[in-house]
């Protein structure tokens, strides 16, 4: 876990969370913005990638590992007593909507980007089948992904650099695989036990990596009392690292600026 404190007062915590086969250090970028702009930032390596471990990359052996670790993460942003916000990117999202559904935690605000609640490719049934096999004989054999750093950005410089990144995860085991696939299920299953915060949903309209009218789906199924959805036309994936990305902060700052006025706060 890593602590970056914004200089003077700060307004709120943004609790990030990163996506799968990625790391914190991927986010140094996006980390400084938020921190300039006045809020304290928390983050971590999830289980399994980065530099948590070398022995278990790509795998786990339950989804509510990384559930688990957000909740660490976020008992920790209490001890500024700010209000807190948490930021999901991909699997990061599907995290922190199972996290919102599974336990109580007292936050002010959700920032999804490009949530992972559908896979715009899946193996195929043949495949599937004998990953179900594995998924008990043989959890930990890990398999590509198939994901290219030029599917998830078009900006070059992300692209050379993530090229060149050690601990990019390539591979996953098949238990993770399967851990995905049922948290996603169950996250449109108990749409109802989300907790009601505010809710900002920011989708690739070019993703090639997740399903974005499964996202629209699960969005328009919410019954958070104030929501917004917005599509950024044109971007791949990771909206944080395409050309356009300052564009997008603003646009999420915006979005914690007003609940944070909503709260009483002054911004």
């Amino acid at each position: 876990m890593y602590k970056w404190e914004a200089d003077g007062d700060a307004k709120a915590v943004i609790v990030i969370v990163h996506g799968a086969m990625e790391h914190q250090g991927r986010y140094r970028w996006l980390v400084e913005m938020w921190r300039s702009a006045g809020y304290h930032v928390i983050m971590g390596d999830l289980p399994g990638q980065g530099l948590t471990t070398r022995s278990k990359r790509g795998h786990i052996n339950s989804f509510d590992e990384y559930i688990v670790e957000v909740k660490d993460w976020i008992q920790e942003a209490y001890e500024y007593h700010l209000p807190i916000f948490i930021l999901g990117h991909s699997m990061g999202g599907l995290i922190a909507i199972r996290l919102l559904q599974e336990m109580e935690v007292n936050v002010a605000g959700l920032i999804l980007s490009s949530p992972c609640l559908g896979l715009v490719s899946y193996p195929s049934k043949t495949i599937h089948a004998a990953s179900a096999v594995l998924n008990f004989a043989y959890p930990s054999f890990k398999a590509a992904t198939g994901i290219t750093i030029d599917m998830v950005t078009r900006d070059p410089e992300v692209r050379e650099s993530s090229s060149n990144d050690s601990l990019y995860i390539i591979k996953v085991s098949v238990r993770w695989y399967h851990e995905l696939l049922t948290n996603v299920k169950e996250a449109f299953e108990n749409i109802p036990d989300l907790t009601d915060v505010p809710l900002l949903l920011m989708q690739a309209g070019d993703d090639k990596i997740v399903d974005k009218h499964s996202v629209k789906e699960w969005f328009n199924y919410t019954q958070c009392s104030e929501k917004a959805f917005k599509e950024w036309h044109g971007l791949y994936h990771e909206i944080f690292s395409e050309p356009e990305k300052e564009d997008v902060f603003y646009y999420a700052k915006g979005f914690v600026e007003n609940a944070l006025r909503n709260l009483g706060y002054v911004v």
